[in-house]
C-alpha cells in the first residue's frame, strides 16, 4: 500500500501533537498537515491532496458534519474519519448521511486509530464500537433520514436512490435484521430459512447497495433510510 497522506482539523493542540506522536512509528502513515479550522482545513485539503481528512465535530467556524459536506462535495475522493467526543444518535447519523466514511471517539486506543485509518483508506466503514451497538439499535427503533445537506427529511429516497437500492422485500426485512445487529444464525432462526439461504440474500444486498460487509451495509441502510 502506498503511504497514507493525512490532514487533521482539530482546534485542541494536544489532540493534534498526540495523533502526530502515536503516527510517527508507521511509516506507511503520514500527517501532512493539521488547522485549527474549517477554513484552514479546505485551503490545506485544496493545497495537500491528501488522502483521508481527521476531523473533529466542534470546530470554531464550522462543525465538522458541515465541512465533511464540504469535502465529499469539493474533494470526492478524500476519505473522512470523525474524531470527537459526541456518541450521540443524531450526532453519528448526521455525519454518516454528511459523506463520513468512519467515526471514532476521542478516546479510542491508538491501534484501533490505526486500524480505522487503514480500513477508511481501503474504503471500508469503521464504527467505534462506544456507538456502533447503540446507533444501530436506535436506527432500528427510530430511523432519521437526511437530506445530503443534513437536514432532516422524510420523503421517499429519490428516482436515483430507488434505482440503485432495488431491493426485495425480503431483502429489507434481513437488511433491517442485520442493522439490528443480528447474526446469520439469528436471521435464520428467525426468519424459519437456512443459513445458507441468509448469507445468499446477505452477498445480494451487498452487491446491490454497493457494500463490501454488513457493517458498510448498516452504515448504506443508516445513510439512506432504508430501514423502517
Amino acid at each position: 500500500m502506498d503511504k497514507i497522506r493525512a490532514v487533521v482539523v482539530e482546534d485542541q493542540e494536544l489532540i493534534v501533537i498526540g495523533i502526530k506522536k502515536a503516527l510517527e512509528q508507521y511509516e506507511n502513515i503520514e500527517i501532512i498537515g493539521d488547522a485549527f479550522n474549517a477554513k484552514h482545513g479546505l485551503t490545506l485539503l485544496n493545497k495537500l491532496k491528501p488522502k483521508i481528512a481527521i476531523i473533529d465535530i466542534c470546530l470554531p467556524d464550522c462543525d465538522g458534519i458541515q465541512l465533511t459536506r464540504e469535502i465529499r462535495r469539493k474533494h470526492p475522493g478524500v476519505k473522512v474519519i470523525i474524531l470527537t467526543s459526541h456518541s450521540d444518535r443524531e450526532t453519528v447519523l448526521k455525519a454518516f448521511a454528511a459523506g463520513a466514511t468512519s467515526y471514532c471517539m476521542k478516546d479510542i486506543k491508538f491501534a484501533k486509530l490505526i486500524e480505522a485509518i487503514y480500513l477508511t483508506c481501503l474504503g471500508y466503514n469503521w464504527i467505534d464500537p462506544a456507538v456502533t451497538h447503540f446507533v444501530l439499535q436506535q436506527a432500528q427503533k427510530n430511523p432519521i433520514c437526511f437530506n445530503r445537506d443534513g437536514s432532516k427529511s422524510y420523503d421517499d429516497l429519490d428516482e436515483e436512490m430507488l434505482d440503485l437500492y432495488t431491493l426485495t422485500g425480503r431483502e429489507l426485512q434481513i437488511l433491517d435484521l442485520i442493522v439490528n445487529g443480528n447474526t446469520n444464525a439469528a436471521i435464520a432462526n428467525q426468519l424459519h430459512i437456512t443459513i445458507g439461504t441468509v448469507k445468499s440474500h446477505v452477498r445480494n444486498i451487498l452487491n446491490k447497495i454497493g457494500a463490501e460487509d454488513r457493517t458498510q451495509a448498516a452504515v448504506h441502510a443508516l445513510r439512506y433510510g432504508l430501514v423502517d
